[in-house]
């Protein structure tokens, strides 16, 4: 769907080399500028965050290959980095060098505080981030420090999603008007923005300021259970009749207390019925118990064991290409054949084929 844009992507951790994966996943031709040297200790040689990009081998501090990288600037559509701000600025590689050479570009800058304000140069993790956004906030039950899954509300729907949707949007405006435009992609903003469905019940007040007393964070029809054999499983069943559906398969239909779903005060004492239900039998009898209906009653899978799930099987979610397991590309497109990982370049690879089309008239 986007062959035909190409990316410079400058070697980085976390969100910006992820967006850079799914650009290449969408078809974009991503050039990858990796250092000479190994990045970190204990990334892999080959990463599959790299997968479906080309390799340049750079040394930015070097004039010559700043040049050569130059040069790929002024054939690209838009730029990645995901330095800390200033950093880009020092190397002589700033919006405003970039845009000189190519002036259409979209320059996209990833961190986890933004180009501005009090925290704009301060370290930070996923973590940091979206506590400080309000993103984290919800993310546990009552009484539980919030814990989110690690990288996803922040690194991923926060930052590289945001970075993604802003390139492309940046490109698609440098087509009608012919300027470029710099990209500010903050975790902040990102994770903050992915808050606002959940802040939409707030107007029929369906979410409250306390943890645990919200529609959806709280009720005991919208939790993880732990079963038998230390598995889990996920309930949420928030409209009445699914709710119905699921009292029904537990035999609790005509238990008076927990026909009152939406009882804020009955909410506690009824997830520790639950609990205890379902703490005596194991998972896998549970998710036969509920299968085929509409309870909204799922196993929770971990990476491996969900590329197995008959569901995720017939999908072709999970792939295992060159012994890593990763998740194919999404969304899925009518046009075209079924999309499968492609190989990730081993750090300077594609240096001389990349150098001698520059080197074309």
């Amino acid at each position: 769907m986007l062959r035909g844009i190409r990316i410079v992507e400058i070697e980085a951790l976390g969100p910006a080399p992820f967006a850079g994966m799914l650009l290449a996943d969408l078809g974009a031709d991503v050039i990858v500028v990796h250092r000479k040297d190994a990045f970190a200790s204990g990334q892999p040689e080959r990463s599959l965050l790299d997968r479906g990009k080309r390799s340049i081998a750079l040394d930015l501090k070097n004039e010559d290959d700043v040049a050569v990288l130059m040069r790929l600037i002024a054939t690209a559509d838009g730029l990645i980095e995901g330095f800390r701000p200033g950093v880009m600025e020092r190397l002589g590689l700033g919006p405003e060098a970039c845009l000189a050479v190519n002036p259409r570009m979209a320059y996209g800058r990833m961190t986890g505080w933004g180009q501005d304000g009090p925290l704009a140069r301060t370290a930070g993790h996923d973590m940091n981030y979206i506590g400080v956004s309000g993103a984290l906030w919800y993310a546990s039950l009552p009484g539980e420090p919030p814990m989110a899954p690690p990288t996803l509300v922040g690194d991923i729907g926060g930052g590289a999603l945001y970075l993604v949707i802003g390139m492309l949007a940046a490109i698609m405006n440098a087509r009608t008007s012919g300027q470029g435009t710099i990209v500010d992609t903050a975790i902040v903003d990102g994770s903050a923005h992915l808050m606002n469905l959940l802040m939409s019940l707030g107007q029929s007040g369906a979410l409250a300021a306390e943890r645990g007393r919200s529609l959806l964070d709280g009720p005991h029809w919208c939790r993880v259970y732990r079963t038998a054999d230390d598995g889990f499983i996920s309930v949420q069943c928030l409209e009445p009749k699914f709710y119905a559906l699921f009292l029904d398969r537990l035999g609790l239909a005509g238990d008076r207390q927990f026909a009152r779903q939406f009882d804020r005060d009955l909410w506690p004492e009824l997830g520790d019925r639950l609990a205890a239900i379902f703490a005596a039998k194991p998972r896998d009898q549970w998710i036969s118990l509920f299968e085929g209906s509409d309870a909204c009653v799922g196993p929770v899978l971990g990476p491996h064991e969900a590329a197995s799930h008959p569901h995720m099987a017939a999908r072709g979610t999970w792939r295992t290409v060159d012994g890593a397991l990763q998740a194919a590309a999404a969304p899925r497109f009518s046009a075209g054949a079924r999309w499968s990982p492609a190989g990730s370049p081993a750090r300077g690879e594609h240096d001389a084929e990349i150098r001698a089309a520059l080197a074309e008239p």
